[in-house]
């Protein structure tokens, strides 16, 4: 069941979006909020997704799910009267909840798998940085939001063998297939993906790259509750274009274009010139007299 988000919303809803929406609905340029209303999973439908997958989920994804099967909810600006969709925030159901990197029955026997990106020469999780999730039977990733085809946020179990481990964390895992961690819990990552608005890449605020500068700019205009706002910042390191127009075409100046007039010939030549003409008219004249 869609529907519009009214101005008097729904207690439940409103503290299920954190009130996000009041905040959306009085932004300047904000068409239409529209929250897709989903009713709570079955209890045996978590029991079965477990036992699918031998793995527990977190308590508090299994506390979201008994509340709600997923979440979406949308949100439209205006340009030229037209409603252009900008933010987008989704989790997947539970029936959606599906492995990434799993083989299916329908590949083929020799077909590539993600499973064959692994290297083990990769860097470890060592310091502050946490090791990175595996493709293979190390770890178990499943899908959360397919983040509109910029990347995807999993969770991921990442001591699968012998026994998965009930400790999960959050990742992003980009377009370019590098891992990019989030959180350690389901209900951080909830609370950064309501309190970013949902605009387009901002899981990209957690890379070493960044947004992108078309983003950078949706950034600006409708600021998430919580920013760095160095991330937003034009440092002159990371600046995009760096061409400058006077050292490019210093020596290439155009001069300006001057209209070919008929070139003049000199005086000797004119007087030759007629003098050759008179010649040959007296000698047709002479020609003719003779006849």
């Amino acid at each position: 069941m869609e529907e519009k988000l009214p101005t008097g919303i729904k207690p439940y809803l409103d503290k299920l979006t954190l009130g996000v929406t009041r905040i959306l609905e009085t932004s300047p340029g904000v068409a239409e909020v529209t929250f897709v209303e989903k009713e709570p999973a079955e209890r045996h439908t978590i029991v079965s997704w477990e036992q699918k997958n031998s793995c527990v989920l977190p308590e508090d994804l299994k506390n979201f799910y008994l509340m709600t099967d997923g979440f979406q909810m949308t949100w439209s600006v205006k340009t030229d009267d037209t409603p252009m969709p900008l933010g987008s925030m989704v989790i997947n159901s539970v029936s959606k909840l599906c492995r990434l990197g799993g083989s299916s029955m329908y590949t083929l026997p020799s077909a590539p798998t993600l499973a064959d990106l692994e290297d083990d020469t990769d860097e470890e999780g060592n310091g502050d940085k946490p090791e990175k999730p595996h493709f293979d039977s190390r770890s178990l990733i499943f899908e959360l939001d397919p983040c509109n085809g910029n990347g995807k946020v999993c969770l991921v179990y990442k001591h699968a063998e012998p026994v998965v481990s009930p400790d999960t964390e959050i990742w992003f895992l980009d377009r370019a297939l590098y891992w990019h961690f989030l959180t350690k819990t389901f209900t951080a990552y909830y609370r950064l993906l309501i309190t970013h608005l949902g605009l387009p890449q901002w899981q990209y605020a957690f890379t070493s790259y960044g947004v992108s500068p078309q983003a950078k700019q949706w950034f600006n205009m409708y600021k998430p509750i919580t920013i760095n706002t160095a991330l937003l910042s034009e440092e002159a390191d990371s600046f995009v274009n760096k061409l400058d127009p006077n050292k490019v075409f210093k020596s290439k100046n155009k001069t300006p274009v001057l209209k070919k007039k008929p070139l003049s010939q000199p005086p000797g030549s004119q007087k030759s010139h007629t003098s050759t003409t008179s010649a040959k008219t007296s000698s047709l004249a002479g020609n003719s007299s003779r006849k």
